[in-house]
Parts: C-alpha cells; sequence; structure tokens
C-alpha cells in the first residue's frame, strides 16, 4: 500500500464500508452473531424480543476493501448491538493499538425474508472518525443472502457513502461446518468491486480476498472467534499504487479474535 500521512489516512477511513468490521460486526448480526468483520455464523432471521450483544475483538490490521488502513499495528475493537424483533441498534468504537486513532460506527439495520431462504437487510450508519483531523460519513447498506444450504452460501452487500458520493459491492462465498456441537468453521471468498467508493479514477475490480473463520460455542450465550483472511489486489488498488509511486505488493494477511456475549 503507498504511503500515507495520519491526516490522509484519517480522511479515507470515513469512507470505509461496514464490510470491515464496522459492517461484518454488527451490520451483520440478523444475519447472525459475528465477526468484521468480518465473519459470522450461518444466516438467520429468527428473531427474540429483545437480545444484547457485546463483542471484544482485535484485528492484526485494519483492513477493508482489501486496503491497511493503519500505517503502524492492529485495531481494538469493542462493538455493543441491541436487537428488537428484526430491528438492530449497533455501536462500534475502534482504538489504534499502536497509533492515535478512534472510530465511532453508529446505526440502524432491518432484516427481513424476501422469500423462502432468501433473507436481507437495509440499514444506516453514521461513521466519525479522530486522528490528527476529524473526519464523517453517513452510509446506506444492503445485503442479500441465500442459505438453502449450509455449505454454499451465496450473498450481496452493497455500501454507499455520501462524503464520497461512489458506492462498494461485495459478491461473496461462505461454507458454513460443524465441526461439533459448538466448534464451527466457515471457508469464504469474496469479490470487491468499487465505483468511486475509495477512488475516483478507476470504477470495477478491487480486490479478491478469501479466509477462514472459526467459532467456538463457549455457552449458550458466550463465544470465541477468529479468523485469518488474505486479499488479492486488483485493478482499482494497483491504479492507485501505481499513481502514488509505490511499486510494492498490495496483497494484505491479516487475523483477528473475537469475544462475544448475547444477553
Amino acid at each position: 500500500m503507498a504511503t500515507h500521512s495520519v491526516k490522509l489516512m484519517a480522511s479515507i477511513l470515513c469512507t470505509l464500508g461496514i464490510n470491515g468490521l464496522s459492517y461484518n460486526a454488527f451490520a451483520n448480526e440478523s444475519l447472525e452473531s459475528i465477526e468484521s468483520i468480518s465473519s459470522a455464523g450461518l444466516p438467520s432471521q429468527n428473531s427474540q424480543a429483545l437480545a444484547v450483544t457485546l463483542d471484544l475483538g482485535w484485528d492484526s490490521q485494519y483492513v477493508s476493501q482489501g486496503r491497511n488502513n493503519l500505517q503502524d499495528g492492529g485495531i481494538y475493537w469493542l462493538n455493543t448491538a441491541v436487537q428488537q424483533d428484526n430491528i438492530t441498534a449497533y455501536a462500534l468504537v475502534g482504538r489504534g493499538d499502536s497509533q492515535a486513532y478512534t472510530e465511532w460506527n453508529i446505526g440502524l439495520e432491518y432484516g427481513f425474508n424476501i422469500a423462502e431462504n432468501l433473507e436481507a437487510n437495509l440499514g444506516y450508519q453514521r461513521i466519525e472518525g479522530y486522528s490528527n483531523s476529524r473526519c464523517q460519513d453517513n452510509e446506506l447498506f444492503a445485503e442479500l443472502a441465500y442459505s438453502a444450504t449450509a455449505w454454499l452460501v451465496p450473498s450481496v452487500s452493497y455500501v454507499y457513502s455520501t462524503e464520497a458520493t461512489g458506492y462498494f459491492i461485495e459478491v461473496s462465498l461462505h461454507s458454513y461446518w460443524n465441526i461439533t456441537d459448538q466448534f464451527s468453521l466457515t471457508p469464504y471468498i469474496t469479490q470487491g468491486f468499487d465505483f468511486k467508493y475509495r477512488t475516483e479514477e478507476h470504477d470495477g475490480r478491487n480486490n479478491l480476498q478469501f479466509g477462514l473463520e472459526a467459532n467456538y460455542q463457549l455457552s449458550s450465550y458466550m463465544s470465541v472467534s477468529g479468523h485469518i483472511s488474505h486479499s488479492i489486489a486488483q485493478g482499482d488498488i494497483e491504479q492507485e499504487a501505481t499513481a502514488n509511486g509505490d511499486m510494492s505488493s498490495q496483497d494484505e494477511t491479516y487475523a483477528g479474535i473475537h469475544f462475544a456475549i448475547t444477553f
């Protein structure tokens, strides 16, 4: 990734999709409890009268849309989500573990079934980032998933940034496998497409990402999960790096771990 100042990085972070940890962590709650990122269980629209989820996690790098968004180290995350039937309100805060960066994501999401095994989410979130300068953004997002079979769940997600006046699309395949009653593994692959969301100069393929997510259910209300992911840079990222004079590999490999409890 090209070298950026912390100030520039903060402005870029304002256009992050909630397909980073923000989106996956709680924007995907109605499809099932985490991630960040990225990392979910088998999609389900089963609702409870009222549920509160707290999630504490750490990622070795802050990667979204195939880019490492921080110059140094990883990032800690604290997520809180309150679900009432099909509506989820969430607040997410992230803090860099090696550099001064704080980000807040506050949002509202509605999940519903379009048809049997066809589930959708619609939502809005506000992003506030603090580093050398303050930045903000408003995002609208949507996700569609087909969950007829657990071993192959296709999904597509969309996020629109009012600050960038652009959008980002991800097409994914997840495969959910229950190894034991408590332990599950989920390999996945995701293709991302950028349309003036992260850059204005190039539209189209952004990155191809794949990885493995694991979840262990400690009890009916506590779980620990982790992931390892690798992102392969494509046209949008490569052209951005070339424009910045960076000829190094733009591929990213990172991992994370999360602990979640639901009341």
